[in-house]
This record gives structure tokens, C-alpha cells and sequence, in this order.
């Protein structure tokens, strides 16, 4: 292969992903590089204007122009960093997250329309042309937290989510096949009748893979949202892909207008509870139970969404 080689094969690819927006509507009222900011926003651990910056390679004083305008759409809300002073944490409004969505339902059906034009029989080999050069470009280079992006479920991603859990708690855990049936219902109940503006369920994804999950779901108590099945692949853990889940949950949540936030889990899970702890959970409750084919302690953990955001 030569320099020649990839430059060729750059322009052509460039040129199909122009054909995509080929009447500059995919992304109206907001450029290209505005939809990238709005994207990274919705889908990226970098919620610092520096972070951005860095991450997009743009000019300080366009992404502040960005933002500013952002600002004025109703889309973002910008408040001090906990952690320093000096930044200031850039996130959407329920406004700025719809956005987004709508942004991202119009590149999905323009890519699904250059799709429709690939032959059934060519699709495999060329999703498996896209992974090999996702992985020889990167090979040698460990994940980076950047690199997950957390998105809706996509076509087959609720029954891995069932069968996912069912896998890693009987090999970490020991949990027999009751708990894949709890899961399995709570996911079947998701997907026959959820509320899209008040539940959701968020896919952590990384090189083009699924490694977690996570459901926030409406709670029988008025006002009061579950979160639900929080899970991060071995292999992706390290990355902060449980702590970026939970913060996904609490700010939908906060944003849609529940007052409270609560899950239950066991005290085995020490992980996820260092997770609910670091957001300010609080533990109001705890049982022994006898469930999954394990004695366990059951733990009832309680966010007030009315204090003061992280």
C-alpha cells in the first residue's frame, strides 16, 4: 500500500460522505461543525469548553461563538466545573438534548439510505472491511475514555442486554437463570410500552461494539425514576464507562423533572456501589434476601434530584 493508495481511497470516501447531505438539510439550522459540537455534548465524557476544543480541534474563539449561539437557542446551559474554578461545565437542556436526537434520527436515516443500496450478500464483508481498518489504524493503542460514545439502543440491543447480564453474573456472581428471567422482563416491559421522554435505555459502545448498558425507568411513587441494569463489560472496564451511565441517568432524569432517583441492588456489587456513592446516593435501606440462587443482602439507594448538581 502506498501514500497514493490512501489518499485515493480518502477522496472517495469523502465524497460519499458529502452525497449523504446532498441537500444540505441533514444538519439545517446548524452546520456540519455545530452538529459535531452538539453530538460530542450529547455523547462524550468531555463536557468542558477546553475538553471540547481539544477533542474537535477548533479555534477557541468558533467553538465560543458555538456555544454562545447554543446558549441563546436554548440548547446548553453552562455552570462552574465542581473540580475547577476556572472551566465551566457545558451540558443540554432537555432542548438541546432533543436536538440532538433529531440530528442524529436524520443522519441515521440518510445513512440507512445509502445502505439500502448495498446488496444484502455484501453488507457482512463490508462491515468487516470497516473493522479491520478501524483496528489496523488503531493496533497498539489501548481504549482511551474518549473513544466510548454512549447512544440509544440500535436493533438487538435489548436481548444483549439480557444476555449480557445473564453471562456475566453467573460468572462473576454465581446467579442462576432466575436472574435472567427478572432482566429479561424488565427489558421485555421496557420495550413493549415505555415512555420515550420520561424512560430510556443508553448503550455504551466502544470500537464499534456494545460494553454496557444502563435503564432509567418510571418508578410506581410519583415523581420518582428507577435507574435499572447498570452493566460494563470486563474487558471495558477502567475507561469510566459505569460512572459516565450513571451520570447519563441522573441528568436525564433531572432534566425530564423526576424529584428522586432510586435502584436497588446487592452489597456483592461493590463496584456499581462506589459508582452510586461518587453521584451521592444514599443507602435508606437493606434486606437479606434468598434470590438468583444466592443469599444475599438487598440494598435500597435514594438520589434527591432537587440538590445541587454535581
Amino acid at each position: 500500500m502506498t501514500v497514493q493508495d490512501i489518499r485515493t481511497f480518502n477522496r472517495f470516501y469523502t465524497n460519499v460522505i458529502g452525497a449523504l447531505d446532498y441537500s444540505r438539510q441533514l444538519y439545517a439550522p446548524y452546520t456540519l461543525t455545530e452538529s459535531r459540537v452538539l453530538y460530542e455534548l450529547a455523547h462524550s465524557p468531555r463536557t468542558d469548553a477546553a475538553d471540547l476544543r481539544t477533542e474537535l480541534s477548533l479555534d477557541a474563539g468558533y467553538l465560543s461563538r458555538i456555544l454562545n449561539k447554543f446558549e441563546e437557542d436554548g440548547l446548553i446551559e453552562r455552570t462552574p466545573s465542581a473540580g475547577d474554578s476556572r472551566r465551566r461545565r457545558v451540558s443540554l437542556t432537555p432542548r438541546g438534548r432533543e436536538t440532538a436526537a433529531l440530528l442524529a434520527e436524520r443522519a441515521n436515516e440518510s445513512v440507512g439510505a445509502l445502505l439500502s443500496t448495498v446488496p444484502s450478500a455484501d453488507r457482512p464483508r463490508l462491515a468487516e472491511a470497516m473493522q479491520a481498518v478501524r483496528e489496523i489504524l488503531s493496533e497498539g493503542r489501548p481504549p482511551r475514555r474518549e473513544d466510548v460514545v454512549l447512544r440509544d439502543p440500535a436493533p438487538g440491543d435489548l436481548g444483549w442486554i439480557v444476555q449480557r447480564n445473564a453471562a456475566l453474573y453467573a460468572a462473576e456472581y454465581g446467579f442462576n437463570a432466575d436472574y435472567e428471567g427478572l432482566v429479561a422482563r424488565i427489558v421485555a416491559d421496557f420495550a413493549e410500552d415505555h415512555d420515550p421522554h420520561l424512560e430510556r435505555v443508553w448503550i455504551a459502545e466502544l470500537d464499534g461494539r456494545p460494553v454496557g448498558c444502563v435503564m432509567c425507568v418510571r418508578d410506581e411513587a410519583p415523581g420518582t425514576a428507577r435507574l435499572r441494569l447498570l452493566l460494563v463489560e470486563p474487558d471495558a472496564r477502567g475507561l469510566g464507562i459505569g460512572d459516565r451511565l450513571v451520570r447519563a441517568v441522573i441528568d436525564f432524569a433531572r432534566g425530564v423533572g423526576y424529584r428522586e432517583l432510586v435502584l436497588w441492588t446487592n452489597d456483592v456489587l461493590a463496584s456499581a456501589r462506589r459508582i452510586y456513592q461518587h453521584h451521592g446516593f444514599v443507602l435508606v435501606a437493606e434486606k437479606p434476601h434468598r434470590s438468583f440462587g444466592k443469599d444475599l443482602n438487598g440494598q435500597d439507594w435514594r438520589l434527591d434530584l432537587h440538590g445541587t448538581p454535581e
